[in-house]
C-alpha cells in the first residue's frame, strides 16, 4: 500500500510547484528514490491532463560517468540531454542519496568541465531559465544521518516540512518583496568578524513560496555585482561537490572574494572559487524563513529555508535577480541569525529588517515562525 503522504506531495509539486497544464510535458528526474513516489507523480501528472516522462538515475552511477567523462563523452550526453529538455514544459528533480558524500574524491578540474560541458547546457541555460521546475530532496538514510535523526523521524518530519501552507506563506512573504525590491543599502553585523555592505538596488525581489524548491521559505535578490565590501563569517557547514567545508570565511573588496578561509580543504575551497572569473563575485543574497526548519544539516535546500537565516552565494546569478554575474559555480552557504547562533541584524537603508532572525517591521511581522506556524518532527 501506498504511503498517503506521497501522494499529498505529488499533488503539491504537481499543482503548486509546476503548474502543470492540459498537454504539457514533464521530465521527472529521479535520484534513488522509491518507484511509488515516481508513479503517484506520474499519476498526478496525468491526472492534470500533462504528459510524464521519466529517468531515473544513480548518485553512483552518476559518479562514475562524471569523475570519468572526457570531454566528447559529456558533450555528447549534454547533447542527448538537452534535446529531451528542450521539449519539456516542467521538470521535477527528486533526489535521494544513500551516500551524501558520494562525489567526495572527484578533482576539482573534472568537476568544472562536467559544470562547463553538461550541467550548464542542459540546465543552468535550458531547464532554470525555459521550465517550470522544482528540486527536491528524499528522505533516505543518509540525509536522516546528518540530520542527527532516526529515519523514521525523519521522514515524518520531512513530509510535515515539504506539506506546509506555500499558499499562506507567498501572501506573508509580499511584504518584504516590495521592501527588498525598494532597497539600496543593505548592512549585515554578527557576532565576530562580521561586518558587510552592499547594494542591492534596482536589481529586483523573488519570492519563494514552493514554486522552485520544497521545502521552501526564502526571498532573494542579488548584490550589485562590485559593491560588496566587508568580511562575513558563516557559522554553518556547508557541502558542495561532495565535500565538507566548516567555518568559511570570505573578505571582499569592489566585489569579489580576495581572501577565503575555512576549516578542511582550504586549497579546494579557493580552487573552486577559481573555477571562473564570476565564482569570486557574489550572485545571490536571500533571507530565510521556513519555521520548521531551525538547524543545518549540510543539505542545501533544507539549510538555505532556516528560519532566520541568509545566504550569500559565490557565482552564477539568477535572471529574475539579475547583476550580470557568470560563472559554473553557484554555491549557497548559510548564516544563522538567532541568540542561539550568535545573533545579528540585516538592515535596508539604515532600518534593522530582522534583529536576531526575527523580522521587526510590523509589516513583515507575518513571516515570523510564530506567525507562520512549525511543524514539530
Amino acid at each position: 500500500m501506498r504511503d498517503p503522504r506521497y501522494t499529498t506531495l505529488a499533488s503539491t509539486i504537481i499543482h503548486h510547484s509546476c503548474r502543470l497544464g492540459r498537454d504539457e510535458h514533464i521530465l521527472i528526474e529521479a535520484f534513488d528514490i522509491p518507484c511509488e513516489m515516481v508513479l503517484a507523480l506520474v499519476e498526478e501528472a496525468q491526472r492534470a491532463g500533462g504528459h510524464a516522462h521519466v529517468a531515473e538515475r544513480s548518485t553512483r552511477i552518476m559518479r562514475a560517468l562524471q569523475e570519468g567523462g572526457h570531454d566528447d563523452a559529456l558533450s555528447t550526453w549534454a547533447d542527448c540531454d538537452l534535446h529531451r529538455m528542450k521539449k519539456m514544459q516542467a521538470y521535477v528533480g527528486l533526489r535521494g542519496a544513500d551516500n551524501a558524500s558520494e562525489m567526495a574524491g572527484v578533482n576539482s578540474a573534472q568537476l568544472q568541465k562536467v559544470g562547463k560541458h553538461y550541467q550548464k547546457p542542459v540546465h543552468s541555460d535550458q531547464r532554470v531559465k525555459h521550465t517550470k521546475w522544482v528540486v527536491l530532496r528524499w528522505p533516505s538514510p543518509s540525509m536522516a544521518q546528518l540530520a542527527k535523526m532516526s529515519t523514521s523521524a525523519f521522514e515524518d518530519y520531512y513530509f510535515k516540512v515539504c506539506c506546509v501552507d506555500y499558499q499562506k506563506m507567498d501572501r506573508a512573504v509580499q511584504p518584504l518583496v516590495k521592501r527588498m525590491s525598494a532597497a539600496d543599502k543593505v548592512h549585515i553585523k554578527g557576532p565576530g568578524p562580521t561586518d558587510l555592505k552592499f547594494s542591492i538596488k534596482s536589481i529586483g525581489a523573488v519570492a519563494c513560496s514552493g514554486d522552485r524548491n520544497i521545502p521552501d521559505g526564502e526571498c532573494f535578490t542579488a548584490p550589485v555585482r562590485d559593491s560588496v565590501e566587508g568580511v562575513l563569517q558563516y557559522n554553518t557547514g556547508t557541502l558542495y561537490q561532495g565535500t565538507t567545508y566548516s567555518n568559511v570565511r570570505f573578505e571582499f573588496s569592489k566585489g569579489k572574494i580576495v581572501k577565503a578561509t575555512c576549516d578542511g580543504d582550504q586549497d579546494k575551497l579557493n580552487a573552486t572559487l577559481d573555477s571562473d572569473e564570476g565564482a569570486r563575485y557574489i550572485g545571490e543574497f536571500s533571507l530565510g524563513f521556513n519555521p520548521s526548519i531551525l538547524h543545518p544539516m549540510l543539505d542545501t535546500l533544507f539549510d538555505e529555508k532556516i528560519a532566520g537565516s541568509f545566504h550569500f552565494t559565490p557565482g552564477q546569478c539568477y535572471d529574475e535577480a539579475e547583476n550580470g554575474n557568470r560563472s559554473q559555480v553557484h554555491w549557497d552557504i548559510v548564516c544563522i541569525q538567532r541568540p542561539d547562533y550568535g545573533g545579528g541584524t540585516v538592515s535596508f537603508d539604515g532600518e534593522v529588517i530582522r534583529r536576531d532572525g526575527i523580522f521587526v517591521p510590523s509589516d513583515l511581522h507575518a513571516l515570523n515562525p510564530d506567525a507562520l506556524g512549525a511543524a514539530t518532527a
